[in-house]
């Protein structure tokens, strides 16, 4: 993994939001939607050395240039978003080694990720959220605040549950917060609703009118029924 820093950002002790690409591609509709409303200003870039894929274009084949944005605003540091994940665990472990370091370097004291919940349940037009945390502490205060927590024991492989060991590891404090869906390979735009209204609730702020998404969500329903 390679990383290089063209900028420093205007944050002083933000809350740092961190996911990639996952089931129902939750994380990165999430974090690109951010970017996108807070209009977000790109400080740091990680590019992976190696390709975990390639790109036939019909005859012959290009390798893509994999790389994930630290961008910022207002004291938040945004990360990841964009396409896939490092498939390589040397270069994932890096990856969450990394974000973790520019958190501290910038005194954050709070990491969020999240992503998708796979569950059998069948679900309307308002799946649920539920949430993880890096300490029993935090998790009290969530069900305090009526955040329903993650039901069962489970494993949680990929960035968006690792980056939550690499926080309690280094004395950070993290959440992740996990968005319920049916199908794993369709874009789930209203589980990255329900993540936006759950991260706005514990972050006290706003990240953007879901509208655009919820009309995504509508467009998908409409394939299903055809």
């Amino acid at each position: 993994m390679e990383f290089s820093q063209t900028s420093e950002p205007d944050v002083q002790k933000p809350i740092v939001i961190a996911a990639m690409q996952d089931m129902g591609n939750v994380g990165s509709i999430v974090i690109d939607f951010i970017n996108e409303s807070l209009k977000t200003k790109q400080f740091r870039k990680a590019n992976s050395q190696y390709p975990s894929y390639i790109i036939d274009k019909g005859g012959y084949i290009d390798v893509p240039d994999e790389g994930w944005e630290y961008r910022f605003a207002d004291d938040l540091i945004v990360f990841g978003g964009g396409a896939g994940q490092p498939r390589d665990n040397q270069e994932l472990n890096a990856l969450c080694q990394d974000v973790i370091d520019v958190a501290k370097k910038y005194s954050a004291k709070f990491i969020y990720t999240l992503g998708g919940f796979h569950t059998n349940r069948v679900l309307g037009k308002n799946p649920k959220t539920y949430v993880t945390t890096t300490s029993r502490e935090i998790t009290q205060q969530m069900q305090d605040m009526g955040i329903e927590t993650t039901p069962q024991k489970s494993l949680i492989t990929g960035f968006n549950g690792l980056i939550l060991g690499f926080a309690k590891l280094n004395s950070l404090h993290g959440i992740g917060m996990y968005g319920e869906l049916n199908e794993p390979k369709v874009p789930q735009y209203r589980a990255a609703i329900s993540i936006i209204k759950t991260l706005e609730k514990l972050t006290y702020r706003k990240l953007g009118d879901t509208t655009s998404l919820e009309l995504m969500a509508q467009e998908i329903d409409k394939s299903f029924e055809c």
